[in-house]
C-alpha cells in the first residue's frame, strides 16, 4: 500500500503552502507507473525569497539559543523519525524504488545522524592561544555562517538531507531545503515530522519546483551565506560558479566512478560477494556505488566467472518485499539513459557478460527493471569506462599489476571512492598511499561511510571539502579571533 498522497510540499515560515493558483507536479512511482504518490506544488521565485525572509527572521533567536538547546530539538527530531520509521521508509519505497530494507536503514541513518549531531553541541569550538605580551587573553571561537541553502539529491532522500541538515542546526544557522524533484513527497514527510517534534518557526523551511527556478534563487539570493549541494558535477560546476559570483561559501558532492582492485592474493569468493552488492544494491544508484573492477590478469578468468554467477542469481522484485535486492530505478530517464549506457558500450566493444536488458513483462511491466549488467573487453578510456552510469552495470578492466591496477583506478576525472582486495599488507599501504579517492576501504565495499567520519572526494568528485564527522563543522560556521587586552 502505497502512503496516503501529499499535496503541501512546502514549507515556509511555520506554515503548509497550499496549492492554490500554482503549478502542481505529478508523482508516480517507479514500482508501477501508473501509481501516484502525490503532488508537489512549483514554487516561484518569491516564495523562496519568502522562505529566506522567514529564515532570515528566525536566525537570532536560534543562534541565541546556544548549542546545548538547540541540542534538545535535535535530539526530539531523531524521535519523532524513529516513531514513524516504517512509514516514512515505505514512502521512500514507493517514490523512488529503494528496496524497503534499506529504506529502513537509510531512515534510521537520519536517526542516528541527529543524535550524533546533538552530541557535537557540546564538544569544543575553539581553542585558546597562547599570546606574545604574555597577559592578554588569546582565543578563537566559530560562529554560524546564517542562512544555508542545501540542494539534496533523491538517491538517498532522507539520510543527505538530514546529514547537512543536522549539522547546520547545531551550529546554529537556518536551513532552506530544496529537495530532488524525484524525491519531493518523501521530504514533505520528513518535513512534516521535524515540525511535529517542535522545531521552531522558520528554522527549517522547504521549498519545492524545479531546479531552474527554485534551485536557481537560492543560488542567487543574497541572504543565503552558504550551499551544500549534492548531485551531478554538470549542476555542481553551475552551483559553485554561481556561489563563488557573490562570494557565498559553498561545498559540492558530484559522484564517482569507483573503483575496486582485486589483486591475485585477495580472497575471490568474498571480493565477488562485495563488489557485486556494491554495485548492484539500490539498483547501483549510489555515488559510492562500484561501478569498475580492476582485477588482476591471473585471477581476472575466476573472478570475472564468479562475478557472473552471482549477478544471474540476483532477482529483480518489488521493492516493498522485505528480502528485495534490485528494485526498479528511479525514474523512467534514467531507466532510458541506463539503456543507453550500456547499448553505447556494447556497440564500442564491450562485451556483455550477462543482463544488459530491462524486464518488460508480467509485474514489471509498468516498471522501471533493468537486469545486473556485467561488462569486460571495454576501453578504459570508453564512456562507459568512464563516466558515471548510476545503475546496475558493472564493468570488468585487467591490470598487469598492483601499479597498473591504480593507474587504471585513477584515469577518471572522479576520486570519490575506490577499494582493494588483498592480504598484503605493503600493497595495502601504497594502495593507500597512491588512489585518487577520498573514500578507501580494504577488503570492504565502496558504498557507505559510518557518520562519525568525514565524507568526501577529490577531484572532480567534490570542492575539496567533507561532509559528516566532526569536519562538518569546517563548513558551517566561520572562525573568529578574539583577542582581550587588560
Amino acid at each position: 500500500m502505497l502512503t496516503s498522497i501529499i499535496d503541501r510540499t512546502a514549507y515556509i515560515d511555520g506554515s503548509w503552502v497550499e496549492p492554490g493558483s500554482r503549478a502542481m507536479k505529478e508523482h508516480y512511482s517507479p514500482i508501477h507507473s501508473d501509481r501516484l504518490v502525490g503532488r508537489s506544488i512549483q514554487l516561484n521565485e518569491a516564495d523562496v525569497d519568502l522562505a529566506v525572509q522567514g529564515a532570515k527572521q528566525a536566525l537570532p533567536q536560534w543562534t541565541g539559543f546556544g548549542s546545548a538547546q538547540r541540542a534538545s530539538y535535535l535530539f526530539k527530531a531523531a524521535q519523532k523519525i524513529e516513531d514513524n520509521l516504517e512509514e516514512l521508509a515505505q514512502l521512500l519505497t514507493a517514490e523512488m524504488g529503494k528496496p524497503i530494507g534499506e529504506a529502513r536503514g537509510e531512515v534510521n541513518r537520519a536517526v542516528v545522524l541527529f543524535r550524533y549531531y546533538a552530541g557535537e553541541g557540546l564538544r569544543s569550538i575553539g581553542e585558546v592561544i597562547p599570546s606574545t605580551d604574555g597577559i592578554s587573553h588569546l582565543y578563537t571561537t566559530r560562529v554560524p555562517l546564517g542562512i544555508v541553502g542545501l540542494i539534496t539529491p533523491w538517491n538517498f532522500p532522507v539520510a543527505i538531507p538530514v546529514w547537512k541538515m543536522a549539522p547546520a542546526l547545531i551550529y546554529g544557522n537556518t536551513v532552506i531545503w530544496k529537495a530532488a524533484e524525484h524525491s519531493t513527497i518523501t521530504a514533505a514527510r520528513l518535513m512534516q515530522l521535524l515540525n511535529e517534534s517542535g522545531l521552531p518557526q522558520g528554522v527549517v523551511q522547504l521549498v519545492s519546483g524545479s531546479g531552474s527556478v527554485v534551485g536557481q534563487r537560492i543560488l542567487e539570493h543574497p541572504d543565503i551565506t552558504g550551499i551544500s549541494f549534492t548531485g551531478s558535477d554538470a549542476v555542481g560546476k553551475t552551483v559553485a560558479k554561481a556561489a563563488s559570483s557573490r562570494h557565498a561559501k559553498y561545498q559540492l558532492e558530484m559522484g564517482g566512478k569507483n573503483a575496486s582492485v582485486v589483486l591475485a592474493d585477495a580472497d575471490l569468493d568474498k571480493a565477488a560477494d562485495v563488489i557485486i552488492s556494491a554495485a548492484m544494491r539500490s539498483a547501483g544508484q549510489k555515488c559510492t556505488a562500484t561501478s569498475r573492477v580492476i582485477v588482476e590478469k591471473s585471477v581476472r578468468e575466476r573472478l570475472t566467472s564468479l562475478l557472473v554467477e552471482k549477478a544471474k542469481s540476483i532477482k529483480l522484485s518489488d521493492p516493498r518485499e522485505n528480502d528485495c535486492y534490485i528494485g526498479p530505478v528511479v525514474s523512467k530517464k534514467q531507466y532510458e539513459a541506463i539503456l543507453e549506457a550500456i547499448n553505447n558500450g556494447i556497440a564500442q566493444g564491450a562485451r556483455l557478460l550477462t543482463g544488459g536488458k530491462a524486464l518488460v513483462a508480467g509485474d514489471y511491466a509498468k516498471g522501471y527493471y533493468i537486469e545486473p549488467t556485467l561488462l569486460d573487453q571495454v576501453d578504459p578510456q570508453s564512456e562507459l569506462a568512464q563516466e558515471e552510469v548510476f545503475g546496475p552495470v558493472l564493468v570488468i578492466l585487467e591490470a598487469s599489476g598492483l601499479d597498473h591496477a591504480i593507474e587504471l583506478a585513477n584515469n577518471v576525472r572522479y576520486g570519490l571512492a575506490a577499494a582493494i582486495f588483498t592480504k598484503n599488507q605493503a600493497h595495502i599501504h601504497r594502495f593507500v598511499s597512491l588512489v585518487e579517492a577520498g573514500l578507501i576501504k580494504v577488503n570492504g565495499e565502496t558504498a557507505g561511510v559510518e557518520p562519525q567520519a568525514p565524507f568526501g572526494g577529490m577531484k572532480q568528485s567534490s570542492s575539496y571539502s567533507r561532509e559528516q564527522g566532526r569536519a562538518a563543522i569546517e563548513f558551517y560556521t566561520q572562525v573568529k579571533t578574539v583577542v582581550i587586552t587588560p
